[in-house]
């Protein structure tokens, strides 16, 4: 272990072997960081944080500090739960639950890149890269390997789908489905399907195939999305389209629309 002489690291907080903590960094009590974490200059990690083994929190990153919620009350305990190996940049800012044993969540193997921001009660799943600058409000869920692009902004309660993709500077305030790319300088718009990051996660040509005929009964066929739901189960028995259809069926605030403009471009 190898804690700076200006840090400020309360008794009763629980470090791992081989933790590193920077200079003027503050860890507060009822905290834990994991093995071989990397605390950096001026970071903050406040109460009811755990964070997992192997991760980095880079300078002026606020870990845990109490929600933006004006309902909160100040004696709530709440937490904030980071995976192992993830890496928090400069001025990222985590938000812990605004509900009394609530958590935010975040999953194992993500990137949140500079002035980040989770809201409280937010969930990332495994290996989800936030971009400088993307804002998830309140209760936003985010699937795993996703990807919000620069200064996107997400509502509270969203959803955002498994191997989704946000452009630089949307905003979404309905469900994304997953494996589908949202577009940028847009508000709720689909632009198509995520297909870099299908073929970078090893989906089959077949299942890539059977996905983009799901995604086109869905958004041109002029269907409206029960019936389009309905007609995609008649049809595919795929996995991914299994996937496909249960996320959008399960949505409570609606999924974003396409743009008939750019529907047809999406490309395999």
């Amino acid at each position: 272990m190898n804690i700076h002489p200006t840090a400020v690291v309360d008794h009763g907080a629980l470090l791992g072997a081989g933790v590193v903590v920077g200079p003027f960094a503050v860890i507060d009590r009822d905290t834990q960081i994991g093995d071989g974490c990397v605390i950096g200059p001026h970071a903050v990690i406040h109460r009811y944080t755990s964070i997992g083994p192997g991760s980095r929190i880079h300078a002026g990153a606020v870990i845990g500090d109490l929600p933006q919620d004006l309902a909160f009350k100040p004696d709530t305990v709440s937490y904030v739960r980071l995976g192992a190996h993830c890496w928090i940049r400069e001025g990222v800012t985590i938000h812990r639950g605004t509900k009394p044993d609530t958590v935010t969540e975040v999953g194992d193997d993500c990137f949140l890149m500079v002035n980040s921001h989770l809201a409280h009660n937010v969930k990332l799943g495994n290996g989800v890269i936030l971009v400088n600058g993307a804002l998830l409000a309140g209760y936003v869920e985010v699937g795993d390997n996703a990807f919000i692009s620069g200064n996107a902004v997400v509502h509270q309660f969203v959803r955002i789908g498994r191997l989704a993709m946000l452009g630089g500077v949307s905003g979404v305030s309905k469900d994304v489905p997953p494996f589908c790319t949202a577009k940028s300088h847009e508000v709720n718009q689909i632009l198509g399907l995520n297909v870099v990051g299908l073929r970078r996660a090893g989906f089959k040509p077949e299942e890539r195939l059977a996905l983009r005929s799901a995604f086109k009964v869905l958004y041109r066929s002029g269907l409206n999305i029960s019936q389009a739901v309905e007609r995609i189960r008649g049809e595919f028995k795929e996995a991914i389209v299994i996937e496909f259809c249960d996320f959008i069926e399960s949505s409570k605030r609606g999924i974003c629309g396409m743009d008939t403009a750019v529907a047809g471009q999406e490309q395999e």
